[in-house]
């Protein structure tokens, strides 16, 4: 399918975070959860998705967000739809006592958000699949639901890389479940149109 022909957003706003479920704005609409070790470019792609600079905020230091945030996003046919941005895990220099206060934040994000309809994993394309990413899988493989794996800074490879370096994280990930792969780049906005494909088809 051509990339123009990827729904178009035309307006997105930022709804409110918390550290629990219950600080979070009521779920109202279908809902898809943004995850992914800390610098991996989470906060680029939703910028990128909502056409938005500074909707997401991004940063160079690892581990910026700390709570979970979400946007509502509507198209211009007239859709809505929630992302929640979840706190980058994997970065060696925050505390224990964060690291600790975060998993189960995020656990009762996934299990207990009953709006959420996928989670969409990224990863840094160079680096693949890594052990912080496959407990994660894991853990969502119980919801049932879909999971969709973005392959970041996909610029960074010669254009020749690209689809065996998306074949090989869908292979790591399709040992653990039924996944959906799509390449990102923040620099040229590749993968945009095909990443709301997936997404729009999986909320209906």
């Amino acid at each position: 399918m051509p990339e123009a022909t990827a729904p178009r957003v035309v307006d997105a706003t930022y709804l409110g975070s918390g550290t629990r479920p219950d600080q979070l704005p009521g779920p109202a609409l279908p809902e898809v959860a943004f995850a992914g070790r800390s610098n991996v470019g989470k906060s680029s792609l939703l910028n990128a998705l909502a056409a938005r600079k500074g909707l997401a905020r991004t940063s160079k230091t690892p581990g910026h967000t700390q709570k979970v945030n979400l946007f509502e996003v509507r198209f211009d046919d007239g859709a809505r739809l929630v992302l929640g941005d979840l706190p980058g895990y994997g970065f060696a220099h925050r505390s224990k006592e964060e690291k600790k206060a975060w998993q189960p934040m995020i656990e009762s994000y996934l299990l207990g958000r009953g709006s959420l309809r996928a989670l969409v994993l990224l990863v840094d394309v160079r680096r693949g699949v890594e052990p912080d990413d496959v407990e994660l899988v894991e853990f969502w493989a119980q919801t049932k639901k879909p999971l969709v794996l973005v392959g970041t800074k996909i610029d960074r490879l010669p254009k020749a890389q690209h689809k065996p370096a998306l074949a090989k994280l869908a292979a790591a990930a399709r040992a653990l479940t039924n996944v959906r792969v799509v390449g990102f780049s923040a620099v040229t906005g590749e993968g945009v149109g095909a990443l709301w494909r997936v997404l729009r088809s999986i909320t209906g």
